[in-house]
């Protein structure tokens, strides 16, 4: 029973909701005295009781809007935020500030807390490595990853600051020019990074969602392999183990050549008008008293960064070498590009598509234009990193009353664009008519997965299955979840992230989802394209 709350409680604590994240550009209400609309990221939601604190002591209330890393600094440069928030806060403003027309955005900028990102691994894994009592740097680390001699997960640096912070720490140091890694120098450093993330085995577009899952597998309550640790902030990694849920507590390696800290600047944006400013100042001067930064620390396991302010005995490193940060952006995106392209393990994701006659009209429109937006067509800055990539393995199969024939998209290393033109062509083909038969065709999926998991093991490999409405036709649920224990145990671990579309069954695609070690995401309130784009941050 414990464990079971406990995961609700990581679930909740990241704002994890499932859903895609509501769009910064959409006004977050009108100007209020005494009130800061804050773009955020949403794992900021843990600061909420030091908040509520905070606005009986000074009259100042937050309205936050979440929002990811990319997605806010993308919103920041178009001018999307202009009179519609007062601040923003994210866990760093590194990305925004190299970009010039979001750079000019950000206003008076206050530190509240820091977090650095360290790799957590379980007891055990760090005994037997040599790491529980011994600094080690990114260089051994690497070098351990690439014999897989661990593993770990790490979120998606597209998608989350914990894995972009990662990518850009551990490129920096391998590079060892003292100076932060430059676009010039990421081919040199692509052998050893390729090495470093070759053990990794989990992926997620969140820091909450990603240890929701370690904790699952590490309890047995998800069908995938369990994995030996994460990257992750440290303050995750903290409250992991003041869960004191894990089977074994999390061993915190910092590496002795640096890491890249989370310092959460809570920032006024430059228009904002004098009622905000004056809330700012208000409220930062609060949060950065003695007693609040105690209860930070205490509550969300961030360090303080106020002078006077004594970390407690959960923090065994006092002294962090903080590793240079790219200040151009080309850097950071050629860093990123070659992530997807050419570092990370490759993905291979079969979607099962709901093509039964009640998608007709614009739902069959939405399905086609969220798909063909994955092949290139969206250019904004998320859309760029979150589009099917080289040496990406990618499986159609709609369904109606029955499944469809499969079709699967190889694509080549380098120039990927003639096979990105196929499945462009092959989406805008997708036609609707005929039954809804959900369950006979997820079964198919998995059917369909096993010989390409068995000729090509080592991807990240998922199922997608996207209805707008409730199974109508072949086997039901119960039969599905009676006959997945039979499904080989290479496949088995695949898995299945769920699209409520429609009238699509939330309770049965939970279920599903829970089952498989996936996750729910929900367009019913939102672009299915850009839901689909959110699920490739867990890909």
């Amino acid at each position: 029973m414990r464990t079971a709350f406990v995961l609700a409680a990581v679930l909740v604590v990241a704002g994890c909701t499932g859903e895609a994240g509501p769009d910064p550009a959409q006004p977050a209400g009108p100007a209020e005295p005494g009130v800061l609309r804050v773009l955020a990221g949403s794992e900021l939601t843990d600061l909420q009781p030091v908040l509520d604190e905070a606005a009986k002591a000074t009259g100042v209330e937050v309205k936050f809007t979440f929002t990811g890393t990319l997605e806010g600094a993308e919103a920041l440069a178009k001018g999307e935020v202009d009179g519609k928030y007062d601040a923003v806060w994210f866990s760093s403003n590194r990305y925004p500030a190299g970009i010039p027309e979001a750079a000019k955005r950000l206003g008076n900028q206050v530190k509240i807390m820091s977090s650095p990102v360290v790799l957590g691994l379980s007891a055990s894994s760090a005994q037997r490595l040599g790491w529980a009592d011994r600094r080690v740097g990114w260089g051994e680390i690497a070098e351990q990853a690439g014999r897989k001699a661990f593993s770990y997960g790490m979120t998606d640096p597209s998608a989350s600051n914990s894995g972009f912070s990662a990518l850009v720490g551990v490129a920096s140091a391998l590079a060892g020019a003292g100076n932060a890694v430059d676009a010039g120098q990421i081919a040199a450093v692509t052998p050893r990074l390729k090495s470093f993330f070759a053990a990794q085995s989990l992926s997620a577009g969140s820091s909450g969602w990603l240890s929701e899952a370690y904790l699952r597998r590490a309890t047995g309550h998800d069908p995938g392999a369990r994995v030996d640790g994460l990257i992750n902030y440290e303050s995750v990694l903290l409250s992991l183990n003041a869960s004191k849920d894990l089977p074994e507590p999390l061993t915190l390696v910092y590496p002795d050549d640096g890491v890249v800290t989370a310092d959460y600047p809570l920032t006024l944006l430059a228009d904002s008008g004098d009622d905000a400013r004056d809330a700012h100042q208000r409220l930062t001067d609060h949060l950065r008293t003695p007693d609040v930064q105690r209860k930070i620390m205490e509550t969300t396991h961030r360090r303080p960064v106020v002078p006077g302010v004594d970390l407690d005995s959960r923090f065994t490193v006092r002294d962090l070498v903080e590793l240079p940060f790219p200040a151009a952006r080309d850097s950071v995106d050629a860093l990123l590009s070659a992530y997807f392209n050419e570092i990370r393990r490759p993905s291979r994701t079969l979607y099962v598509l709901d093509t039964s006659g009640s998608m007709a009209g614009d739902r069959i429109a939405s399905l086609r234009s969220a798909l063909v937006g994955l092949t290139g067509a969206d250019d904004t800055l998320t859309g760029r990193f979150r589009r099917f990539r080289s040496r990406e393995e990618v499986t159609m199969l709609p369904f109606n009353t029955e499944p469809g024939t499969p079709r699967t998209f190889t694509l080549p290393e380098g120039d990927p664009s003639a096979q990105l033109a196929e499945i462009k062509a092959y989406a805008e083909g997708l036609v609707e008519g005929g039954g809804t038969a959900i369950y006979d065709s997820l079964s198919r999926a998995y059917e369909v997965m096993e010989p390409l998991v068995a000729a090509d093991p080592d991807r990240f490999t998922s199922i997608v299955l996207m209805t707008d409405g409730e199974n109508a036709n072949g086997t039901g649920l119960p039969e599905f979840q009676a006959s997945f224990g039979s499904v080989p145990a290479s496949v088995r671990q695949v898995p299945v992230f769920t699209v409520l579309f429609g009238e699509g069954s939330s309770a049965e695609l939970g279920q599903v989802a829970t089952m498989t070690g996936g996750r729910v995401f929900d367009a019913r309130s939102a672009a299915l394209g850009q839901v689909f784009q959110e699920i490739r941050g867990y890909q």
